[in-house]
């Protein structure tokens, strides 16, 4: 340890008891000389010169800094004592102060910077003149009462000239440690720059969160956030309450992305949407909401904000929970049924486009989901037909297809003549949903259609098809309607009442291609979002082919209901069109015997000559098959006559009856023999005929081993 250096004398006055010495007056007797006499200025004049002198010195003498810092830290806290505060905060800095030391005279700035186990090092001198007082607060108001009273009435602290005054001060003091921070910091910043050791990690702490502090409450506002951006030493949870208090949320909000405090983060942004919090600086929080829950991939705390977003703003809510389904994970269908759940509770629009999302992208196959979607369909419908402008609209719109003869089907006809709005994209999407999906209950969903069967009776058709109620589907369809177009479709389609074709061109008039390719597998000709390429999924929607029976069924159903509406007309054409799928004794029994025969001749002419047609065919067929079986017998004939006759036996042995039974020994070597040599015979290629042989090779051959007799004339 380097000892201290002391001043010397070159005069000795000897004594017979003692040793003086004259030596010359130090820089802190001479100091303290000064403040003593409370010669400030002069105290001001000699801590510059020595410093001016000692900046002047080739090497730096450490004993004359250390002498130096002590001299401007005892004027400093000196002119501190005596609110003398501009001059304090220059002396203090020049002294080096420890910045905690000027720091723990403001309370509300020390916050839990400073705890009583603390210590700090200082000049023995300077901490026993230290000021007394607990905070800068009482070091003001001590001078106060000390200079004014009791010259001010009613008191010092309660007239109106020193509570001014003491708020001059106040706000003095604060400017002061401002100052003195911001240039304390730079030089801690310079030192490091220079490999410099310096006080360490707690004065860091302590000179930056009382500057965030000050700088929130001077609205600093750009120096706060330079000061954010660049420095870690802060303390959060000194700084959290001051910055909330002084309106600085954009700064607070930077100050938890900073520690990656994820969840205080979201819940300020989530103030700010809500309106507790007003910062201009905060721009577009939903978006940056969205932004950092996609960043950070956590799944629990998508969902919990994902679903409080939704009553913000949906679409952005959408986009995020959706995008937890990106990666191979899928939830459960309870889970995605809680989560709907939740988000229904927030914002029901929203969670009828979580819904949709869940059928139509995700494809999922729960009839939970299903059935929900089918329902919540059809209850907007009747919440749109509870406007009477609405179902005006809609039955004129089945007036005006009948009275124009439309040969198109209604739902094409709806669909392009129908001006563009929220229910008629409605009524198609139920429309299409009702008629792609095989996953919901049709009966509750006809129930409450059969409410409005006069308005909807497309839909109970479709319902009606789905319940394998064929008549009732056709009479919709032909009765209500009057679509018989869609009706003749209907049977040929065994049943399905929307086709792919009239789907398609649904969608691409109104923007359903998710509609339709995940009801009815038809492409979907948009790119992802994301501009990369992903395999098609798969649909719900099975085409299946129809059974031909069925087919003539629905067509006899189909003329059964033209007959019932007197539509002679539309039966004639259907039995002209539909001639190869209707049986002549069954159309006959249905026609009406006041029909005129000329509106049946052309069914009954082409019926005939397709039935003498299939006549003459048979024929033809069975001829081929004569001929085939007698050359068969004869390629036989040998191999019959080399395996030789079959012996029948008696058998010794009676029955219970006393009766004789018999016995046949099936000579195993001839017959196996006679089975290698037709089994050599080539055959001829198979008669593919309604008529089949009467004979064929083998059953011979197997016959005539059993010991049967056969006329092969």
């Amino acid at each position: 340890m380097r000892l201290p250096t002391f001043p010397r004398s070159n005069l000795l006055v000897l004594d017979t008891n003692s040793i003086q010495s004259l030596v010359p007056s130090t820089v802190i007797s001479q100091l303290e000389s000064l403040l003593e006499g409370h010669r400030l200025d002069e105290a001001f004049n000699l801590a510059d010169q020595r410093r001016k002198k000692l900046e002047e010195s080739i090497a730096i003498d450490e004993d004359e800094a250390d002498e130096l810092r002590y001299v401007y830290q005892r004027i400093g806290f000196q002119c501190f004592k005596e609110t003398l505060f501009e001059e304090a905060g220059k002396h203090l800095f020049n002294g080096e102060t420890d910045p905690r030391l000027l720091i723990s005279y403001y309370p509300d700035l020390r916050g839990s910077l400073l705890g009583t186990d603390d210590t700090i090092d200082v000049y023995s001198g300077v901490a026993e003149r230290m000021p007394t007082e607990e905070s800068v607060e009482d070091i003001i108001i001590s001078n106060l009462v000390k200079n004014y009273s009791p010259h001010l009435s009613p008191n010092t602290m309660e007239a109106p000239p020193t509570a001014e005054l003491r708020k001059i001060l106040g706000m003095a003091s604060r400017e002061m440690l401002l100052s003195f921070l911001r240039k304390t910091r730079t030089r801690q910043s310079v030192a490091r720059g220079k490999g410099v050791a310096t006080s360490g990690d707690p004065i860091d702490m302590a000179i930056d969160t009382v500057l965030v502090k000050l700088f929130a409450e001077f609205e600093h506002t750009q120096d706060l956030y330079a000061l954010l951006q660049e420095s870690s030493d802060i303390s959060l949870q000194d700084v959290e309450e001051p910055l909330e208090r002084q309106g600085q949320y954009n700064a607070l909000c930077m100050l938890y992305r900073r520690f990656e405090n994820h969840e205080k983060l979201l819940e300020s942004w989530s103030k700010v949407l809500d309106g507790k919090w007003t910062d201009d600086d905060i721009i577009d929080p939903a978006s940056q909401m969205v932004s950092l829950l996609m960043e950070k991939k956590d799944r629990q705390l998508t969902q919990r904000w994902g679903v409080w977003l939704t009553g913000k703003d949906p679409e952005k809510a959408l986009k995020l929970l959706t995008s937890r389904d990106t990666g191979k994970r899928r939830e459960k269908p309870e889970d995605d049924i809680a989560l709907l759940e939740q988000i229904e509770t927030v914002n029901p629009a929203a969670g009828q486009k979580y819904l949709e999302y869940l059928v139509l992208q995700r494809r999922s196959s729960s009839k939970v989901l299903h059935v929900r979607l089918a329902s919540s369909l059809v209850n907007q419908l009747f919440d749109y037909l509870n406007d009477e402008t609405v179902s005006k609209l809609w039955r004129a719109k089945a007036s005006s297809f009948f009275s124009t003869h439309n040969e198109s089907s209604f739902l094409s006809y709806f669909a392009t003549t129908t001006p563009d709005s929220p229910h008629k994209l409605l009524r198609l999407k139920t429309i299409l949903f009702l008629a792609g999906s095989t996953r919901y209950e049709p009966e509750p969903i006809r129930q409450r259609l059969s409410e409005r069967e006069n308005i909807l009776a497309l839909e109970l058709a479709v319902i009606d098809g789905k319940l394998g109620r064929h008549k009732l589907a056709l009479q919709s369809l032909v009765h209500t309607i009057h679509d018989s177009t869609t009706a003749e479709a209907y049977c040929a389609l065994g049943g399905e009442l929307v086709t792919p074709k009239i789907a398609l061109s649904i969608a691409e008039d109104h923007g359903l291609q998710e509609w339709t390719s995940a009801l009815f597998g038809l492409p979907v000709p948009t790119k992802p979002p994301n501009g990369k390429a992903t395999s098609a999924p798969t649909s719900l929607y099975r085409a299946r082919s129809v059974n031909e029976d069925l087919k003539k069924d629905l067509l006899k159903i189909l003329l059964e209901v033209y007959m019932d509406d007197k539509q002679a007309e539309r039966a004639a054409r259907l039995l002209n069109a539909q001639a190869v799928n209707l049986d002549v004794l069954d159309v006959i029994s249905l026609v009406p015997s006041n029909w005129p025969v000329n509106m049946m001749t052309s069914f009954l002419s082409r019926s005939f000559r397709r039935t003498l047609h299939a006549q003459h065919e048979g024929q033809i067929v069975k001829n081929i098959s004569a001929g085939q079986n007698l050359e068969i017998k004869d390629r036989t004939w040998q191999p019959l006559q080399e395996a030789g006759a079959i012996l029948e036996e008696e058998d010794e042995n009676d029955d219970d009856d006393g009766g004789k039974l018999l016995s046949y020994d099936e000579k195993d070597s001839v017959a196996q023999l006679l089975i290698e040599k037709v089994a050599a015979i080539q055959q001829p290629p198979p008669v593919t005929a309604d008529v089949v042989p009467d004979l064929n090779g083998v059953n011979v051959a197997q016959r005539e081993t059993e010991g049967r007799t056969h006329d092969l004339r």
